[in-house]
């Protein structure tokens, strides 16, 4: 999918992985709407963008908040028109020090859900039927290898990442017919905020520069019509094989 022209919406945009994908796609010509809690970091992002030729808007939300969603796919349709990729990087750990479930309260698993399943969740169900009727749409979940590993201490966010893979297999088998494709993205570890809030201290020249995987992430998406619906991809064996893992997927 050649996203110059085609609108974009990133949740989670402000920092990391979020903003480093959207100034690859924004480089690419994409029309983006940027999405976060922080308004000032968000809008550093898509001033940035913006200051470099690009097309970005940022629109302050909390997707974990229900009654943000309506209002907040209104507003990206009217700023962008249609949205055609959406990605959901939006994202937390829960609660830090990380914890085992033992210790882990029922309220605190459930904002995990709402911000890493139940928010995207909405959000998709806001925008794919408008893909849908168009034939034509890509939703990335960023996911995470504790979603198929079982690391002590990594509960409520690792159920959660487990859930959201699942999500979007199944809603790929529901609108596959439709035209509209789903993914699942690894992006491994990284030099982020979150990856230091859960292993504090990580040498951080042994990470993955997050600017790297968006490259990754971006060549996933040119190469889409390659990738089975549903396909969960791994963003470093992407770097070594590139759309010959693809076609292995298709397969």
């Amino acid at each position: 999918m050649n996203v110059k022209d085609r609108s974009v919406l990133i949740t989670g945009a402000s920092r990391g992985l979020g903003a480093a994908l959207a100034r690859e796609l924004g480089r690419k010509g994409a029309r983006l709407v940027l999405v976060a809690r922080d308004e000032r970091k968000l809008r550093a992002v898509a001033d940035d963008i913006r200051a470099h030729g690009g097309e970005a808007y940022a629109v302050p939300a909390d997707v974990a908040d229900k009654e943000s969603i309506h209002p907040l796919a209104g507003t990206a349709a009217a700023l962008v028109g249609p949205i055609d990729v959406l990605v959901h990087n939006a994202s937390t750990l829960g609660p830090t020090p990380l914890r085992p479930l033992l210790d882990t309260e029922c309220e605190d698993l459930g904002r995990v859900l709402e911000t890493n399943l139940v928010g995207p969740f909405r959000l998709t169900r806001a925008l794919a039927g408008s893909m849908a009727m168009r034939r034509t749409g890509l939703v990335v979940h960023v996911s995470s290898d504790a979603s198929i590993a079982a690391y002590p201490e990594w509960g409520a966010y690792s159920v959660s990442k487990a859930a959201l893979d699942h999500l979007g297999r199944i809603w790929a088998a529901e609108l596959d017919l439709h035209g509209v494709k789903f993914i699942s993205v690894d992006p491994g570890e990284m030099d982020t905020d979150m990856h230091e809030a859960a292993l504090p201290g990580s040498d951080r020249h042994a990470l993955t520069a997050p600017a790297e995987v968006a490259t990754r992430i971006a060549g996933m998406i040119d190469a889409l019509h390659g990738i089975k619906n549903g396909a969960r991809l791994e963003a470093w064996a992407w770097k070594e094989e590139g759309a010959t893992a693809a076609g292995r997927l298709a397969s």
